[in-house]
């Protein structure tokens, strides 16, 4: 397992690339289960998620190829037969459920392990099969796998809305069962997310008749097929990783150009940065980031697309920690996501939390720490912080942000970044964050443990080779 060690106080400067989104490609990639010939997806992120998504396609039938040099990846169905994604590859990531779509649509079966992910609160997929069942699918929930079956899917009249908002993943799968249904689906209370917007146009490229794509209200027209014949597709920018860079940015006063950049998705984000003083000047898809005055509090709070996104709610907290003044975050769309503000604090943060909302007062510097993970998204907040720390950090359980990140040391370091990867283990603790004990300290310390160390006698005697009671 391996590790982050940080030396902070560096100013970020230079430029650097945004990669593709992954919150795109996984389930543009799923959708390939429901389409008929090759496919080229270009810009598709070197992640985690992705490799484990493409281990589970490939079980389901699917064949692919990579071109490291342009980020291509090409994937075609082989086989249709198969129809279980088993749970030692469901359980690792949430967006394994979008395969469950496409699997009942272009199959007509489908056996799907109940999804895992990062633990960020009550994520149910209710909302996926009640939409699943309005078009006629039979669904059955036993031992874990829920299994659906459907001879002919029908367009039905779908409504998603739910306590915390519309579902994302559950829209995708319902738009790609919807896409082969027989007659016309609409779906009511849709997600808008970009992402969304992208498995949408990607269908309609193949021939889907899909509309009103980045409203509450989409309008499928079911059609027979989807058909590809070596199509080209280019995944969107990544807007998370954009916002965690402008934030990473902002904490360290930096200077920075990022490539590759959509400002449009991002305009809450945006809008908060300024107010809480950094500059962001858009030249196309070139976005400039900067702040050199004192920080600003805020109040904020997550909501569903068009508003601040949850996958960015880690990271404005490490953010606000240095904010010159009070700073209120409330999350809407998972109140219980905050196991990163103890981390947080152990890196001199004041974080106090109070329901749905953590409520931070500034701190005029952070100190370095060893801290650990929780989440995707809540490692990337330790990161920036320790980026603005004084002194060494060590950020541990970082397999959660290699899920997300495509290799965000690099590009860190190639901004002026001090963080490097190594192995988790005792010798590559850095030694400031080691108990510091001189040699008087040592020796006394030591004659204070021996205090405690009470002589036993020997349980077991070996030359009568029996039991002795002490």
């Amino acid at each position: 397992m391996d590790m982050f060690v940080v030396r902070g106080g560096q100013p970020l400067a230079g430029h650097v690339r945004v990669s593709g989104s992954k919150n795109a490609a996984l389930p543009i990639m799923a959708a390939m289960l429901a389409v008929d010939g090759p496919v080229r997806l270009h810009d598709v992120p070197h992640l985690v998620d992705v490799r484990t998504l493409l281990d589970l396609l490939t079980r389901l039938g699917l064949q692919h190829s990579r071109s490291e040099a342009d980020q291509t990846l090409e994937l075609e169905v082989v086989d249709t037969t198969l129809c279980l994604a088993e749970y030692d590859l469901v359980r690792k990531m949430r967006a394994s459920i979008c395969v469950l779509g496409p699997l009942l649509a272009r199959r007509g079966r489908a056996c799907v392990s109940l999804p895992g992910g990062c633990n960020i609160g009550d994520r149910p997929i209710d909302l996926h099969l009640k939409g699943l069942r309005a078009l006629g699918a039979e669904i059955q929930i036993e031992r874990g796998y829920i299994f659906a079956e459907a001879r002919q899917l029908r367009g039905a009249h779908i409504f998603l809305g739910g306590p915390f908002g519309s579902t994302v993943t559950g829209t995708c799968n319902l738009m790609v069962a919807g896409a082969l249904a027989e007659g016309t689906t609409t779906i009511e209370s849709a997600a808008c997310e970009p992402e969304v917007v992208d498995l949408g146009n990607f269908l309609n490229q193949l021939g889907a008749r899909i509309e009103g794509l980045g409203t509450p209200f989409l309008r499928i027209e079911g059609v027979p097929s989807l058909n590809a014949a070596g199509d080209d597709y280019r995944i969107i920018p990544d807007r998370i990783e954009a916002a965690t860079l402008m934030m990473a940015v902002a904490m360290t006063g930096g200077d920075i150009d990022l490539e590759n950049v959509d400002l449009r998705p991002l305009t809450a984000v945006v809008e908060k940065l300024r107010e809480v003083g950094v500059t962001i000047r858009a030249m196309g898809n070139r976005v400039h980031v900067s702040r050199q005055g004192a920080l600003r509090p805020t109040d904020c709070c997550t909501l569903p697309y068009p508003g601040i996104p949850t996958d960015v709610q880690a990271q404005l907290m490490a953010l606000l920690t240095m904010a010159e003044g009070m700073s209120v975050i409330t999350d809407k769309v998972f109140p219980d996501r905050f196991m990163h503000a103890a981390e947080l604090v152990r890196m001199g943060a004041r974080i106090r939390r109070e329901g749905p909302s953590a409520i931070i007062s500034g701190v005029s510097r952070l100190s370095g720490a060893n801290v650990m993970a929780s989440d995707l998204r809540a490692s990337a907040a330790l990161v920036i912080a320790a980026l603005a720390g004084e002194g060494e950090s060590a950020i541990r359980r970082i397999y959660h942000l290699d899920r997300g990140y495509e290799q965000l040391e690099r590009k860190l370091q190639h901004l002026g970044a001090d963080i490097r990867r190594v192995q988790d283990c005792p010798e590559n603790i850095p030694a400031s964050l080691r108990p510091e004990w001189s040699e008087v300290e040592d020796a006394e310390h030591t004659e204070k443990l021996q205090q405690f160390v009470i002589p036993r006698p020997h349980l077991f005697d070996r030359s009568e080779s029996r039991v002795q009671r002490p």
